[in-house]
């Protein structure tokens, strides 16, 4: 399959697509800017600053928004006010992706600015307002997500160059840490989604391409890009049948002859994705 170019090259460097119904659709952070940008049903694209990095964003139950930010999380409230959570201050890491777990708990991991080995952690925020260290000792989090009953979880720490499996526990959160898929030398998984069937859909960095794999770990379809940095993928519309996948130009120069780079682009893949889990704090 080849995905089709929705937008114009909108973003620096696009990443986190989101279908938030109830906040105007398809939303999603052009993370070193720190804006979240949604695109509007006559085209055009609504942007907001938020915070030195915008890196996550998630719907909460009372309305409201949670974010993942350079250092830590921001909790937006319906009419707008902004409290955040500072959570280091090191200036050499940054957040980087998350997702909500199937328990309400908002999960964002980081990574160091120079990807130093181990130097990156995944954090949880619970509804309570408590903070917790998921995973210590990553060096690129990224692509989180869950098995639609809930049971297990999927897991991209980019360096590493696989996807990670995990049982998810109520109480311990992710547990028992394996091996799903092997993407090999030249495989950067980047962020993930499930869909309603179970499989992982997972963006390839440097592989202009997004790759499907069935819930044994097994290369099912590929989305091939006309651009290579390829950096994340959500299912979105009325009928969560269509994935949307965002790009990035960084690094790039800005007269690279790669023009496409920035955009969001869109397939069809005969699938429908899951609602958006909601944080329930």
């Amino acid at each position: 399959m080849r995905a089709e170019r929705l937008t114009d090259r909108i973003a620096h460097h696009g990443e986190g697509p989101v279908w938030l119904p109830d906040h105007g659709g398809l939303t999603w952070v052009d993370m070193l800017d720190g804006d979240v940008l949604t695109l509007r049903g006559d085209g055009g694209v609504e942007r907001r600053h938020v915070d030195a990095i915008a890196a996550c964003v998630r719907p909460r139950t009372n309305g409201g928004l949670v974010y993942g930010i350079e250092r830590g999380f921001a909790l937006e409230d319906p009419d707008g006010a902004l409290r955040r959570i500072e959570l280091w201050q090191d200036p050499a890491v940054r957040m980087n992706e998350g997702a909500v777990d199937p328990d309400g708990n908002f999960l964002c991991g980081s990574m160091p600015y120079d990807r130093t080995p181990g130097a990156a952690s995944l954090y949880r925020l619970t509804p309570d307002g408590a903070v917790t260290t998921v995973l210590p000792e990553v060096t690129i989090s990224n692509g989180l997500d869950y098995s639609p009953d809930g049971r297990l979880a999927y897991y991209n720490d980019t360096h590493e160059q696989r996807i990670d499996l995990f049982d998810h526990d109520p109480q311990q959160g992710l547990v028992n840490r394996r091996t799903l898929v092997d993407t090999g030398p030249d495989g950067r998984p980047d962020g993930l989604t499930v869909d309603a069937e179970g499989n992982i859909w997972t963006a390839m960095h440097h592989g202009a391409a997004v790759h499907c794999y069935d819930p044994d770990g097994v290369l099912q379809q590929v989305v091939e890009l006309p651009t290579p940095l390829v950096t994340a993928c959500t299912f979105g519309g009325d009928d969560l049948g269509t994935l949307y996948i965002t790009t990035s130009r960084e690094g790039m120069a800005e007269d690279d002859a790669d023009q496409l780079a920035g955009s969001v682009f869109t397939v069809q893949p005969g699938v429908t994705g899951l609602p958006v889990r909601e944080f329930a704090g």
